[in-house]
């Protein structure tokens, strides 16, 4: 199983991932009211400006902090679980 670092130690499953989507338009809106309404909704934002949605294959919303393109760019790395923080240059 293949582990994304979307931010503050938190890890996703590459296998879960369907889509990553920017959360400004409206139908995305809808989907995260409805995630919490359900009780779907993970959010991995620690209090910050959420940046970035990951719909999960099991339905779940995932919110974080993080750009599209990090996470897209975190996905594609070979070490898709380290962490730019832990770098010690």
């Amino acid at each position: 199983m293949r582990l994304v670092n979307i931010g503050f130690g938190n890890l996703v499953s590459a296998n879960r991932m369907i889509a990553i989507v920017s959360p400004e338009s409206a139908p995305i809106k809808r989907i995260i009211q409805d995630a919490k309404e359900r009780g779907t909704l993970i959010d991995a934002t620690h209090g910050r400006r959420t940046r970035a949605v990951i719909i999960t294959d099991s339905d779940h919303i995932i919110l974080t902090y993080l750009q599209s393109e990090t996470v897209a760019n975190r996905l594609s790395d070979e070490n898709a679980v380290g962490d730019e923080e832990d770098t010690d240059e």
